[in-house]
């Protein structure tokens, strides 16, 4: 009996180089992709979204109930915390690029309701979904990668990574064949922040600063470790 194959999303990229280099293509492509079960009851792909020529691209979790509704990443309560805390951190919103690491809403329906409550997405999702971000990544070329949350941490730098480490500090992006590797996770633990080329900066999800009991100060927390991220491109 053959085994069912991994859920993966790279049959569902455009097969040519001339296609992977452009949003739109990207895009179009994305909307039927079918790599793994989450498009089943999701309403529709959120694909990243932003300036083509963005020098910082956000990498969140997952979209969200209104995000999978509207089609666009970041427009719920969480973006709004975010859109704040860049104007705040010195970002121009021209030069910001926001997508996330798996690209269907991932939920659960409340007991009784119609309520659809949000369930982190696992690895196996994760890794399905992981080339699509690295087409967004390769194709932008950003000069500062932002990782927003754990999950997206492990997306990106595999299990070991942790944002309470990591958060707030300039350190450089792995080669994009080493993403989501244990490799790539090692990379950024033993990482000096000297040198050059493209960095990342690892915070907190917008939506941590809303559950936080002490909003103010999780709040400060993000826009003090964007403001690390605004001083690579000054």
């Amino acid at each position: 009996m053959n085994a069912k194959p991994s859920p993966d999303a790279e049959p569902f990229l455009p097969e040519t180089p001339e296609a992977r280099s452009d949003l739109d293509a990207l895009r179009e492509a994305a909307a039927g992709c079918r790599g793994c079960h989450l498009y089943e009851d999701a309403t529709q792909t959120v694909f990243g979204d932003g300036s083509p020529g963005g020098r910082v691209v956000f990498v969140g979790e997952q979209p969200g109930d209104q995000e999978d509704r509207k089609g666009l990443p970041f427009v719920g309560p969480a973006g709004r915390v975010l859109d704040r805390a860049l104007e705040e951190a010195g970002i121009e919103r021209g030069d910001v690029y926001v997508t996330n690491a798996v690209k269907h809403f991932k939920f659960k329906r409340q007991e009784g309701g119609k309520r659809r409550i949000h369930e982190p997405p696992n690895a196996a999702e994760m890794r399905a979904c992981r080339p699509w971000l690295l087409a967004e990544l390769r194709l932008l070329d950003p000069d500062v990668v932002v990782v927003l949350g754990a999950t997206a941490g492990k997306a990106l730098f595999g299990s070991s990574f942790r944002v309470t480490k990591q958060r707030g500090r300039l350190l450089p992006l792995p080669d994009l064949e080493r993403i989501g590797t244990p490799a790539a996770g090692r990379e950024i633990a033993d990482a000096s922040p000297e040198g050059a080329g493209a960095r990342i900066v690892a915070t907190i999800h917008p939506s941590a600063v809303l559950r936080a009991e002490d909003r103010d100060a999780m709040y400060e927390g993000l826009v003090d470790d964007l403001k690390v991220a605004a001083s690579a491109l000054a």
